[in-house]
């Protein structure tokens, strides 16, 4: 009989990255393998909102804390949100020992859908397919949401092909794509029980 108390706990996947600049100051703290909870600020309502869908449909537990230079747009406040959640994600997942690797999602809502690829590869690349269908959500500019992946995606060393596939609302469009990447990437995350190695012929990602 196996004495499952003997059995190893693998260790928690978590990161905290700051990042301070002339435009933005922010801190973000990531579980990779948490519950959904989120405790986000960073002055773009609809931002906020879509970094917290992004928490509860990947299963992730996310605090981001970031003042940036809104009197100017969104821009720079989205691009390094993303650019600190890519190298806090990186950090969490470490070697990938033991990771699934790929994923692919397409999620709907209502008349939008989005689809995403991915690749915890290690090499960045991305390929984007679609517009949105108004310039803006509240204050949140929507072509930054394709930003917003490709600079995860860069700082994290993902592979990424996102396509907006069809909508007619914005808001649809974008919450569609923040949904489809939060599942994708749970999906390639986590751990395969069939493995314990680096899933790659090169023994690294």
């Amino acid at each position: 009989m196996t004495d499952d108390s003997d059995e190893e706990t693998p260790p928690p996947r978590s990161a905290t990255v700051t990042r301070q600049t002339a435009e933005t100051e922010i801190t973000v703290e990531l579980t990779v393998d948490g519950d959904g909870d989120a405790d986000v600020s960073t002055g773009v309502g609809f931002f906020d909102h879509m970094l917290e869908s992004f928490a509860k449909h990947g299963l992730f537990d996310l605090r981001v804390e970031c003042d940036g230079d809104l009197e100017i747009d969104d821009h720079h406040t989205v691009e390094d949100v993303a650019i600190t959640l890519g190298d806090a994600l990186a950090e969490a997942l470490g070697d990938k020992r033991g990771v699934r690797r790929f994923a692919d999602r397409r999620v709907p809502l209502d008349e939008a859908v989005a689809s995403v690829v991915v690749d915890l590869s290690g090499r960045p690349h991305v390929e984007f397919r679609g517009e949105f269908s108004q310039d803006a959500v509240g204050e949140f500019t929507s072509d930054m949401a394709r930003h917003f992946a490709r600079s995860l995606a860069t700082n994290a060393g993902i592979t990424l092909h996102a396509e907006i596939e069809r909508g007619r609302n914005a808001h649809h469009e974008v919450e569609a794509l923040f949904k489809a990447l939060a599942r994708t990437l749970d999906d390639a995350t986590r751990r395969d029980p069939h493995r314990s190695d680096t899933p790659s012929t090169k023994g690294e990602l």
